[in-house]
């Protein structure tokens, strides 16, 4: 029996039951509380569900719809790319679901999937998948949802006002997925230079050092030789609304602390941002 796959199913689990117990007493009035540009709760709840929805017809079907879908006229001024259209699709598609039956859709689309997750073959979850990342396995796919998941319950949290779940097992488990793409973003998309080194230090409520060092091409490190070019000591809770592109770098700047280089300080905390 493959834990991972079944670790992975109760993360999931976990994320789908606190937004079912955030939304379940949620008032009628705040279902339109805006929480991204274009969406509002229900909209947000919808993405999920048209995704997973979607995930039951299989991850080919997904690629389908994003290859199918097309930007141009019409075309909302929030959404960026093909990934975006294909979920807007679901979002107008339920939309005039009432908020009672959206949850009440949400549950049973979630129940429905976690029971799949864990009924699968180890080789089925670890098997060759389309992405929105690119090709993983499925498992890796799952991870994509849980940090997805999770991302869109923190959104919601904090345009209402109910801020929980920063901390714990899911919360850890999207900074691991994260952590995979800090080579990309410190090297490619905030330029560090060749020989150079970047701590990222999280002070809670996930604790976790990050390094990044520069020798041909950026990499993840356990650690780091000698001390860091340049340290950035922020909370996840921020460091995870940057990555997600939820902060202007500018608003989040008098909450970060620079240490060493400041230039490439700055790079990086204006580049951090990667999500699709």
């Amino acid at each position: 029996m493959n834990s991972r796959r079944l670790e992975v199913a109760d993360l999931l689990g976990t994320v789908w039951a606190d937004l079912d117990k955030l939304l379940t007493p949620l008032p009628a009035g705040e279902w339109d509380t805006t929480v991204l540009p274009g969406w509002d709760v229900h909209d947000t709840l919808a993405h999920i569900v048209g995704t997973e929805r979607m995930l039951e017809q299989g991850p080919d079907t997904m690629r389908e719809r994003v290859a199918a879908a097309t930007l141009g006229e019409g075309t909302k001024s929030h959404v960026r790319n093909v990934i975006g259209q294909t979920n807007e699709a679901w979002i107008d598609a339920l939309r005039p679901l009432t908020h009672e039956e959206l949850l009440a859709e949400f549950r049973e689309v979630t129940a429905r999937r976690s029971a799949f997750l864990r009924a699968m073959s180890d080789e089925e979850f670890e098997a060759d998948s389309w992405t929105p990342g690119g090709q993983r396995p499925y498992s890796g796919f799952m991870r994509i949802r849980i940090f997805d998941c999770w991302m869109h319950e923190q959104d919601i949290r904090h345009a209402i006002g109910r801020p929980g779940g920063e901390g714990g097992p899911v919360a850890e488990e999207c900074l691991a997925e994260v952590r995979s793409a800090l080579g990309f973003v410190i090297g490619k998309q905030a330029g560090a230079p060749e020989g150079s080194s970047v701590t990222l230090a999280l002070e809670g409520p996930v604790t976790a050092q990050l390094h990044v060092a520069v020798e041909g091409r950026a990499k993840v490190r356990e650690a780091l030789d000698a001390p860091a070019t340049v340290t950035l000591r922020l909370s996840s809770a921020l460091f995870m609304r940057l990555v997600g592109g939820r902060i202007e770098p500018h608003a989040a700047k008098p909450q970060v602390t620079i240490e060493g280089d400041q230039a490439l300080g700055a790079k990086v905390l204006e580049n951090l941002a990667f999500t699709v």
